[in-house]
């Protein structure tokens, strides 16, 4: 009886992230407000049912009222995220929260699938970074004075990810973490939100060649400290935001071109340089001639994703156990398992959903620097998607990049809802722009039609001057 359940919620799981998917994209051509409302309260129910099955599931193969438990916990938490949040910032974006919100549930499963203690833990701080970021949409949206300080950011961003130097700690053969007593984080994660600031800032501003070669310079400082920590992965997250950011500034193909011949040799010398490097490439390349040593990971993870298929064995029917770091790095691969590559590729769908959003935010924006913030956590969320599912599937070297919202670990939670919260607030802004915006027009119209003279009005928002760099 048991198994028949099983079998029946596997595919139903699977219809209702395939709807929630289909959704998301389908919120893109809504442009009726009530149509649109109306798919955002339904896919609140796709998700809460999409909870229900999942845990039921667990229940039934560990007989554990914990999980249970659990389960409640999660589904009052998320009713208070979607209902305050939208009551709190009437402009936000509440496609951006159901995303948020989905992709947290099937984290918090597939944890507790893993390791009940994880879940818990992770759930916790989830709830601590909600209430820590709830003021950032609102100072996005009110303060003015955020494309000021791009020297701030630049030094401040510096001395803490070189902080690892002098308090840091080993972990996963990066010397990147900083422990404080109890308590252990990762610097890199919260410096890259300074660091697209940092560019932001500086890029807005920029109005001759010399004013690039200051910028470039500073940003390779950044990624020259991760790789001197041995942190690869962030230094090709960085590298990678910075070069499109510094594209869509100026506009100059030979600029992304340029960077991307940089990047290229330097990844070689890289390659020359570091022997751990060698290792992981090697494990990329023939994981299988290494199976019992640095080939183990890659070779699990395509093993369990081979296993599970298109639809999956059903969650509590894999072993995702035999994949290290399953947990984090390696989560895309306990969910292939289980839930199907369908579900992987639906999962990577709703990240690029957020993705369009950020881009869809920075053409709207009027303010050079507002848009080029939205370009730069927008790039920076799709490659951490990139490098991580890439990384497990074998198409490109593991880079111990982990999957937002989805993977275990706090600091990148933690890192990724203060990136959520000042895209809210951009929105926010844009949003408030254009509904001035239309009702000026709407004023005029009626003054022309009633044959009155337009009044003249003072701007209260300059519109900013973009300046192309020389």
């Amino acid at each position: 009886m048991i198994q028949l359940a099983s079998i029946i919620a596997k595919y139903l799981i699977l219809i209702m992230c395939l709807i929630y998917t289909f959704s998301c994209f389908n919120m893109f051509r809504k442009r009726n407000k009530q149509k649109r409302e109306a798919l955002l309260d339904n896919q609140v129910i796709y998700m809460f049912i999409f909870l229900f099955l999942c845990n039921f599931v667990l229940f039934l193969h560990t007989l554990d009222f914990k999980i249970l438990i659990f389960f409640a916990a999660q589904v009052v938490f998320f009713e208070i995220v979607m209902i305050l949040y939208p009551k709190i910032y009437k402009r936000c974006s509440r496609l951006l929260i159901n995303n948020m919100c989905f992709l947290l549930g099937v984290g918090f499963v597939i944890l507790t699938r893993l390791s009940f203690e994880l879940a818990m833990r992770q759930f916790g701080i989830v709830a601590v970074s909600v209430v820590a970021t709830g003021l950032i949409p609102l100072m996005m949206h009110k303060l003015k004075f955020w494309h000021k300080l791009g020297w701030l950011y630049a030094f401040g961003g510096l001395g803490l990810l070189a902080s690892v130097f002098i308090v840091g700690v080993q972990k996963n053969g990066a010397y990147n973490w900083v422990k404080i007593g109890p308590v252990s984080f990762q610097p890199s994660e919260f410096v890259k939100i300074v660091f697209i600031f940092f560019i932001a800032a500086m890029l807005s501003k920029a109005k001759e060649f010399k004013d690039l070669v200051k910028i470039t310079i500073i940003a390779g400082l950044y990624v020259l400290v991760l790789v001197a920590e041995k942190d690869l992965g962030g230094a090709l997250l960085y590298f990678m935001t910075y070069l499109m950011m510094l594209y869509v500034a100026t506009g100059k193909v030979k600029y992304l071109f340029g960077g991307m011949g940089g990047g290229s040799v330097a990844a070689v010398v890289a390659y020359h340089v570091f022997s751990h490097v060698q290792v992981r490439v090697a494990a990329w390349k023939d994981p299988f001639s290494m199976i019992e040593g640095r080939g183990l990971q890659v070779c699990q993870s395509l093993f369990a994703i081979g296993t599970g298929g298109w639809f999956g064995l059903g969650l509590g029917q894999g072993r995702p156990y035999d994949v290290p770091v399953s947990e984090s790095d390696f989560i895309f691969s306990a969910i292939s398992e289980e839930f199907g590559v369908v579900f992987g590729i639906c999962i990577i769908f709703i990240l690029i959903s957020c993705f369009i959003l950020f881009m869809d935010t920075a053409t709207r924006s009027r303010g050079l620097f507002n848009k080029l913030l939205c370009v730069g956590f927008g790039v920076c969320f799709l490659s951490q998607v990139f490098l991580s599912v890439g990384g497990v599937t074998k198409f490109i070297p593991s880079t111990g990049v982990t999957i937002p919202f989805v993977s275990y670990g706090g600091t990148s939670v933690a890192s990724t809802m203060i990136l959520i919260s000042v895209i809210q607030g951009l929105y926010m802004l844009v949003d408030s722009e254009e509904e001035e915006n239309e009702r000026m027009e709407q004023e005029k119209k009626g003054q022309e039609v009633s044959g009155e003279q337009p009044t003249t009005r003072v701007r209260t928002k300059p519109v900013i001057k973009e300046e192309k760099t020389r």
